[in-house]
């Protein structure tokens, strides 16, 4: 079983937050593969099904971001799910808005989730669909700009993203991840946002 974990605040208020990119892919994820996200189970809105032949779990912890970690590791626990199957779908403020990438192991770049999940399952060798989410003006407004909701202008791309990201993770399972990495990474950018 694979464990696909969309990574956000919990909440109303932080919905439509560039810090829940991750719930917002693993939304549209249940909705392309018709897999309800409904049953509570440790501190997480889970859901089971299956994709591309893999069976699935499906989770959004309901923690505060930098307590993900908890819900991900008693969920593997008990699901005997092992650190290599996992996949965490998450935002990414070294990336730009657009921006979708995938990697295997590798580091958190600041990002508490991570850490959380890092810390709780003993390693970093799971992987990983990086949203991005750019970077505001000033450093100082980095926890700021990641509760804000999108803007306007990015609401208008969002689903075309979520949609992007959340095929991409079904890639992963379809063909491993080097086979979505050359097939995701090697594609341009498509509809940027025009300057002006």
């Amino acid at each position: 079983m694979k464990l696909i974990a969309g990574l956000g605040n919990p909440g109303i208020r932080y919905r439509m937050s560039r810090h829940n990119a991750g719930s917002l892919v693993l939304d549209q994820l249940a909705l392309q593969q018709s897999i309800s996200i409904e049953q509570n189970l440790f501190d997480a809105h889970i859901g089971k099904g299956k994709i591309a032949g893999s069976h699935v779990l499906l989770v959004q912890p309901q923690t505060f971001m930098n307590l993900s970690g908890i819900a991900i590791r008693k969920l593997a626990d008990y699901f005997r799910i092992d650190l290599e199957d996992v996949i965490v779908v998450h935002d990414d403020l070294d990336l730009p808005f657009q921006t979708i990438r995938l990697k295997a192991g590798g580091g958190h770049g600041g990002h508490k989730g991570l850490i959380s999940i890092m810390d709780h399952l003993g390693g970093q060798d799971f992987i990983r669909v990086r949203f991005g989410i750019g970077r505001p003006a000033r450093k100082t407004m980095v926890e700021g700009y990641v509760l804000e909701p999108f803007s306007k202008e990015e609401m208008d791309y969002l689903p075309q993203l979520t949609t992007k990201a959340a095929e991409a993770v079904t890639d992963i399972l379809t063909s491993g991840i080097q086979a979505a990495m050359e097939k995701h990474h090697g594609e341009e950018k498509t509809n940027l946002i025009k300057e002006g």
